[in-house]
């Protein structure tokens, strides 16, 4: 069986995801925003301290990715997902908060599933190592939030056509134990 090819356009909506499989290939077009460790921390804090977000999260898709500076004539650096392990702890609160996409590379934790079922959330996989493909596929790039934090600061990426494939769906199957499963030799 191939994977399908399914073009989608950010922001998404909780139906948008729904008939997304694990291993569809996803070509998304729109607005997304970068968050890392420190950006992610400080959404928490804000969460604790009664206060307001800086930016609306609702349908939104977060990347993990910490672009390096653009050279002259470029809109973006390199731009290759970052471990997404490293979020894990932050999972939940962004789907509560209304996230429904998160993109990075790698394994999540065990209990990462669970939550996209939950709260009917998608993770998709990028290509680790294609910096220069993915920083082609950026076509605006805007810091919106803790330009403090330099590369790790929120910025609001517009994307065309930027390849991903769906590592876990919302049912909370994952790509990677399946494929394991499918290729196992007894």
């Amino acid at each position: 069986m191939q994977n399908r090819i399914i073009k989608l356009t950010a922001p998404l909506s909780k139906e948008d995801i729904q008939s997304l499989k694990i291993g569809d290939v996803v070509e998304l077009t729109g607005i997304i925003y970068t968050a890392r460790d420190a950006a992610h921390k400080r959404i928490q804090e804000n969460i604790l301290n009664n206060r307001p977000q800086p930016i609306e999260l609702e349908n939104q898709i977060i990347f993990y990715v910490g672009p390096t500076p653009a050279k002259p004539g470029k809109v973006i650096g390199s731009a290759a997902p970052t471990t997404s392990v490293r979020m894990d702890k932050y999972v939940e609160m962004m789907l509560e908060l209304g996230i429904v996409g998160m993109i990075g590379k790698g394994e999540r934790s065990d209990y990462i599933p669970e939550l996209y079922r939950k709260h009917c959330g998608v993770y998709f996989l990028s290509i680790g190592g294609a910096s220069a493909m993915i920083a082609n596929q950026i076509k605006e790039c805007d810091v919106v939030a803790y330009e403090d934090l330099g590369t790790e600061s929120i910025k609001r990426l517009y994307v065309e056509n930027l390849r991903l494939i769906v590592g876990i769906d919302v049912n909370g199957r994952v790509f990677q134990d399946e494929q394991v499963q499918k290729y196992r030799i007894v």
